[in-house]
């Protein structure tokens, strides 16, 4: 049995809970160098598409024992690994590029999961045409206001033509629940449970340039050269997990749901709105610094990192199955 030890984060990080889970039968291709190590890994709590590290020790590569620090948004995954407090995370891919824009060291080693995006309106917007006058939700410095940007263009529909609400991710059903916006553009699993509600999408966010990218799994410049072994043994465990966990969300998901509570249903319908990953394709990348290219011209940078945010050293770069 190997020892999954979960972390709580706070002001200082806590041992909150240890869970036992069996180790694969898996031969670990990543050589002996890695045996025994513990590696600490940061996630966002409560949603199915970040659950993926406490799965890591069923698919282990290469002998290491998780520690998964639990925390609400994507920029504390992001000081959290800058500081040192966690040695990878699963975060957002426009979280990092911000970091990196600002010189932190933060890279991207592998996908984690695709889309989780969705644009959603009420009664009073049939379509995207009727957005004039009303309250839109959105995100900042999110993807999906970065693809809410591009769909208005691509339509011809003026955003200062309508009042644009910011809000966090917990916070978009309620507002679409009581009225307070009339539709938004947000992640899951508000989208979900908008639909659920009466909600109806206005359109795809995943038709633009910057396509469906979401959130990867992070480390730092520093750990990939300080200990590049390291890194692809946890790279590796990534991949066997994802590839896991897509196609077995009915064995895992009523464990999480169980672990952090929630709807079984709303958050299955969720999973239909993701595509898990662990490659770094070509195509992938390209959609990477597009999304960086748009975070420069509508104003949420000034200006791009200076080298790519991604180490394709590490991952799978072959195109995956659509």
């Amino acid at each position: 049995m190997r020892t999954v030890r979960i972390l709580a984060a706070g002001a200082a990080l806590a041992l909150t809970s240890t869970l036992a889970a069996c180790g694969s039968d898996e031969a670990s291709s990543a050589g002996g160098g890695v045996e025994g190590e513990t590696v600490t890994v940061g996630t966002l709590r409560g949603q199915p598409h970040f659950y993926a590290p406490f799965l890591y020790e069923d698919h282990e590569q290469g002998g290491i024992t998780y520690e998964v620090v639990t925390l609400d948004t994507a920029p504390a995954l992001n000081d959290a690994l800058t500081s040192g407090q966690v040695d990878f995370a699963v975060g957002s891919i426009t979280a990092t590029i911000a970091g990196a824009a600002q010189g932190r060291d933060i890279t991207v080693v592998a996908g984690a999961a695709d889309g989780g995006s969705g644009f959603i309106g009420s009664e009073a917007v049939p379509t995207l045409e009727d957005l004039p006058g009303k309250k839109v939700g959105y995100l900042a410095s999110s993807s999906q206001y970065v693809a809410m940007q591009l769909t208005l263009e691509a339509a011809g529909v003026d955003p200062d033509s309508f009042e644009l609400v910011s809000l966090t991710a917990p916070e978009f059903f309620n507002a679409f629940n009581t009225g307070q916006i009339d539709a938004f553009a947000a992640p899951e699993i508000g989208v979900s449970l908008a639909l659920a509600s009466g909600g109806h999408e206005l359109t795809s966010l995943y038709d633009t340039e910057i396509g469906r990218v979401n959130i990867g799994l992070l480390t730092t410049k520093g750990l990939i050269q300080e200990d590049p072994e390291l890194v692809q043994a946890v790279v590796d465990t990534h991949a066997a997990t994802t590839d896991y966990m897509a196609g077995a969300v009915d064995e895992w998901l009523p464990e999480m749901v169980e672990e952090y509570g929630g709807d079984q249903g709303t958050l299955q319908h969720a999973m239909q709105n993701f595509w898990l990953r662990a490659d770094l394709s070509p195509t992938y990348q390209e959609q990477i610094d597009s999304l960086a290219a748009q975070m420069v011209r509508l104003g949420m940078i000034e200006e791009a990192p200076t080298e790519p945010v991604y180490d394709a050293s590490f991952a799978s770069t072959e195109e995956p199955a659509s």
